[in-house]
């Protein structure tokens, strides 16, 4: 790969998330930096489109937003009080269930802390307040955020 900044070939995690009429579309990412961001935004892009399971394929005539979130590495969280909505993104874990919310989430829907808490237990499968059991880790992290709309080219006649 030649010209390509140097930023975008370093290993990062990055979410990409498809919105429509203001509604999710598909999201699908990688927390780890485990591929060169250029690479990961690549992969994790056709993923969100076409295989999220929550949604049918994303269509040639649907125009849609996209919003890439490139997180940086999680931090284990050792005391609530450390997270702030609307900076953090979380992850809960117990056993091998794991959910996670981007730090956006919380602010779209105007969570305070324990609500974005016990969202984000929800998403892993676990109840509510399991994000207080003590076998359960908490991670945060936080994201740069880049958005754009893609619109399907009109056909010249």
């Amino acid at each position: 790969m030649t010209n390509v900044p140097q930023a975008l070939l370093a290993p990062r995690g990055a979410f990409v998330t498809l919105h429509r009429d203001g509604r999710l579309r598909g999201c699908i990412g990688y927390i780890e930096p485990v591929k060169p961001l250029i690479r990961t935004v690549q992969e994790v892009a056709v993923k969100a489109a076409f295989e999220d399971p929550r949604f049918p394929p994303l269509t040639e005539d649907e125009s849609v937003q996209i919003e890439i979130s490139v997180l940086t590495p999680p931090e284990q969280v050792s005391d609530i009080s450390s997270i702030e909505v609307g900076r953090d993104g979380l992850i809960v874990e117990l056993g091998p269930r794991r959910g996670l919310l981007l730090p956006q989430v919380a602010t779209e829907y105007g969570w305070d802390r324990q609500t974005f808490l016990e969202n984000t237990a929800t998403k892993a499968g676990l109840p509510p307040d399991a994000w207080k059991h003590p076998s359960v880790r908490l991670y945060k992290f936080s994201a740069e955020i880049f958005g754009d709309s893609f619109r399907p080219q009109e056909e010249k006649v």
